[in-house]
């Protein structure tokens, strides 16, 4: 069963030895990546055949059907994850080169559960329209595009002008591999308490990246009543100090007109969802609905801790490994590339998106628990289905190829 398999690797996880800053150190030596040769080159006929003179009737196979270039070299399984460094984890702002071990792990991943491979770049620059212009210029050689770690508002744009220039897959996961993982999670926290996506009350704290595309996604799914809250409290069309996005949220939540901070928002809530790396006070919570679930997903420092929020929650989640119910992304994004490039899609879209969801939330099956609403990060299913759920999207979305 896979809650077995899940259990016992939490149980080995937290009962295995504290990680030695000596050992991680030691295993990022010398970097997480490599190229490999997908055919050998020993002989002068495999050099002939590989490079001079038979590459060039590729090359001219190329120029006349540019489309060859998807499937005669890499780029048909190459992803180019990108980031300036501006919102690395929970470092923030650090710049482009100590970013890079995050990108490198995230192609590693890509590498482990998708089979993709992905390469690292990261760019000296925080000005939206040198990001845009310098992925313009280099994505012929790239099949997707990964965004990463760029601060809000900015991602917004970045995304928006990057998806509109290019006709292949492009995505910022900390948005929408989040969205989609707390979307699945959701799906199957909301069956355990009996709810439903129109009847419940979510509290969204958050007006970041995450925040915003959980937001949309939510409302997708059909969630009619979403408040979310910033540092200055609840998104709501009378304030004057809102940027365009958060215009937007305005305009698009908050159905009962809900005004003030955090206690206002998490009366009668059916479900908090904190993507905002802030703290709640327990004060807040008594007063939320019965059977309530929250997802504090702040990392590594979860907005309410796990033992305060099972006090008043019947479903809790974590971005954490040491919690049961951890939304990771991981669960998303490998499956979402692999699912929109095997289509041949030119864009990912939000059919796409729901599909992942769905996809990871169906994997739960039978074996669906309070403490466990998602397959844990390592569950080798969670990859291939929602690539194969994505791919099928894609072709109903017309955006296959």
């Amino acid at each position: 069963m896979t809650t077995t398999t899940d259990n016992a690797a939490a149980s080995a996880q937290t009962s295995a030895p504290a990680i030695t800053d000596e050992e991680i150190f030691t295993a990022h030596e010398g970097g997480k990546l490599s190229a490999e040769l997908t055919r050998p080159l020993e002989t002068q006929r495999d050099l002939s055949i590989a490079y001079t003179p038979g590459v060039a009737k590729v090359c001219t196979a190329i120029k006349d059907d540019p489309e060859m270039a998807r499937t005669h070299t890499w780029t048909g399984r190459l992803v180019a994850v990108i980031s300036d460094g501006s919102a690395v984890l929970g470092l923030g702002d650090i710049g482009a080169k100590a970013s890079l071990p995050v990108m490198e792990g995230k192609c590693a991943l890509f590498k482990s559960f998708s089979g993709l491979n992905a390469i690292p770049i990261v760019l000296d620059t925080n000005d939206a329209d040198e990001i845009v212009e310098t992925i313009v210029r280099m994505a012929p050689t790239f099949g997707a595009i990964n965004l990463e770690d760029i601060s809000a508002p900015r991602c917004f744009e970045i995304e928006d002008r990057v998806k509109a220039a290019l006709d292949i897959p492009v995505m910022h996961d900390d948005q929408h591999g989040t969205a989609v993982v707390v979307l699945a999670a959701l799906t199957n926290a909301l069956r355990v308490v009996d709810k439903s996506f129109g009847s419940v009350k979510v509290v969204l704290s958050g007006a970041g990246a995450a925040g915003v595309a959980v937001a949309k996604i939510l409302r997708d799914a059909g969630v009619a009543d979403v408040v979310v809250l910033d540092s200055k409290g609840i998104i709501e069309s009378s304030r004057t100090d809102l940027h365009a996005t958060k215009q937007a949220i305005a305009a698009e939540t908050n159905p009962r007109g809900v005004t003030g901070g955090i206690d206002a928002a998490l009366d009668g809530a059916d479900v908090f969802i904190g993507v905002s790396g802030g703290t709640i006070d327990e004060k807040h919570l008594p007063n939320m609905a019965d059977d309530a679930i929250i997802f504090a997903l702040s990392n590594p420092n979860p907005e309410i801790t796990p033992d305060i929020a099972t006090k008043y929650a019947t479903v809790v989640a974590t971005g954490r490994s040491d919690f049961p119910n951890q939304i990771n992304n991981v669960l998303a994004f490998p499956g979402i590339f692999r699912g929109a490039l095997d289509a041949g899609a030119t864009d990912i879209t939000d059919a796409m998106k729901l599909a992942a969801a769905r996809a990871i939330a169906d994997l739960v099956g039978d074996d669906l628990a309070a403490d466990y609403i998602v397959p844990g990060a390592l569950d080798s299913r969670v990859g291939p289905a929602v690539a194969d759920a994505v791919q099928a999207a894609a072709a109903a979305d017309g955006v296959a190829q």
